[in-house]
């Protein structure tokens, strides 16, 4: 069985750490110049995201080791950790937005210098929506759901900006200061649900969830061409079992061949068998139980 080794992403939880200083830097400003609480929750939200990013570039960190005496299989694990914080972190931050919110609803009050704070938030929020892309395109690229979630992250940031703006610059054009918390109090409970869908992709990969149906599919092309050219001497696979961790797949499977077979010829078809399956999957680690296709025991499967 060949490991999996899992790449060192966390110069991107760095890039993201950056934003977030630079951000909440330009929020806060923003906020100190108009007096919005939609900014305050904006730049609130920041802040977040720098505790956020920290946890990323930990688990990172983490997740870059390799395998040892006490962790056989890595630590890519620990990517599922940090996005579930990540997910707590946005309910949070939504949390907050509505409690602020809530309070300047019952207790309106003036903006000031509207055009130059929503200026600056435009600025960090330009800032944000292009690390974001970077990050949730470099997620999806090395399969890491922590920079996925990080880019997720900063991506809920740059729609919570562009609420607050839009409620701002109503208030000033309308002169009606309850848009100002109604725009962010709308802006938090999508928040919510973005932080909800990220808890729970992350914790079905902490509960062994397998594989995907695309992934899945080309397992059974890959085993259903080696059955179809296995003629005369049939090869047969079953008791398929995959999970995912971070970025590593992991597939299990019994091959059953003819119990005539020598142990160096069935060992080698495993492996031959082994190298189709990682060119057709990505990250997959593959382990390969042979058995005798004539024994009644070997079609026991762990389904039962």
């Amino acid at each position: 069985m060949d490991s999996a080794p899992t790449k060192d992403l966390s110069r991107w939880a760095l890039l993201s750490i950056a934003t977030a200083l630079v951000t909440i830097a330009l929020k806060t400003t923003a906020w100190q110049i108009t007096g919005s609480v939609g900014l305050l929750s904006d730049a609130a939200e920041s802040l977040v995201n720098l505790v956020a990013a920290i946890v990323a570039f930990i688990a990172l960190r983490v997740a870059a080791r390799p395998a040892d005496d006490d962790h056989n299989f890595g630590h890519a694990k620990s990517e599922y950790f940090s996005a579930v914080i990540e997910g707590v972190m946005i309910v949070v931050a939504a949390g907050v937005i509505i409690y602020t919110a809530v309070d300047r609803l019952l207790n309106p009050r003036e903006l000031e210098s509207i055009g130059i704070g929503l200026g600056i938030s435009v600025v960090a929020s330009v800032f944000n929506g292009v690390v974001a892309w970077l990050l949730i395109r470099a997620g999806r690229r090395h399969r890491s759901i922590t920079l996925e979630a990080d880019g997720k992250h900063l991506l809920t940031d740059v729609w919570t900006t562009a609420g607050v703006v839009v409620g701002v610059a109503l208030v000033a054009l309308t002169g009606w200061l309850p848009l100002d918390p109604l725009i962010a109090i709308g802006v938090a409970i999508n928040i919510l649900v973005v932080g909800y869908l990220l808890i729970k992709r992350s914790t079905a990969g902490l509960m062994d969830t397998a594989l995907g149906d695309d992934d899945l599919a080309r397992i059974d092309e890959v085993l259903e061409k080696f059955r179809a050219d296995s003629a005369p001497e049939p090869v047969e696979f079953h008791d398929i079992r995959t999970r995912e961790s971070g970025p590593v797949r992991f597939l299990q499977l019994h091959m059953l061949v003819p119990g005539a077979w020598s142990v160096q010829r069935g060992h080698d078809a495993a492996e031959v068998v082994e190298a189709a399956l990682r060119d057709a999957v990505e990250g997959l680690v593959v382990t390969v139980h042979l058995e005798p296709i004539e024994d009644p025991r070997a079609y026991e499967s762990w389904r039962r």
